[in-house]
């Protein structure tokens, strides 16, 4: 469900009380263990994480307007969407990832390339997102990201 609000303090307030708290709570979790550099800002209808022009300037490839996207978080119609770039473009992350999630959740993961769908709010792993959103540096991100724009389709 894309959003016209133009921050995340105005986007949080669109949401049902349910939905905002849990949000809320995901959104400090995300700003108390992300690594410096990376800015919030408003960005395809979500609250978004990206690599400032300021630290890479090229931008996003799509549209070099825009900064580098990291990580997206929007309430969805039946989950809350953490959108985690990171995990798309890392095995390794994404391996680890799934390997604590079963240690701290018990019921399967709901994954798509980048999007992890969290659909029971009593059961969002706050400590693990914290951990995952720490793994990776801005630099580390532009390395990954321009890595995988090298490849070959």
């Amino acid at each position: 469900m894309k959003s016209d609000a133009t921050t995340p303090e105005s986007y949080l307030n669109e949401l049902p009380e349910d939905r905002r708290t849990v949000m809320q709570k995901i959104r400090e979790v995300i700003l108390e263990n992300l690594p410096e550099g990376f800015e919030e800002v408003m960005n395809y209808g979500m609250i978004g994480y990206v690599v400032p022009h300021s630290i890479y300037p090229a931008g996003y490839h799509c549209n070099t307007d825009n900064p580098l996207p990291f990580i997206s978080l929007a309430s969805q119609k039946n989950y809350i969407g953490l959108y985690h770039m990171g995990i798309y473009a890392d095995v390794e992350l994404m391996d680890w990832f799934k390997a604590e999630y079963a240690k701290v959740i018990t019921t399967k993961l709901d994954m798509g390339k980048s999007c992890i769908r969290l659909k029971k709010m009593d059961q969002v792993p706050y400590e693990l997102i914290g951990e995952l959103v720490s793994k990776i540096t801005p630099e580390q991100w532009v390395k990954t990201y321009e890595a995988a724009l090298k490849k070959p389709m």
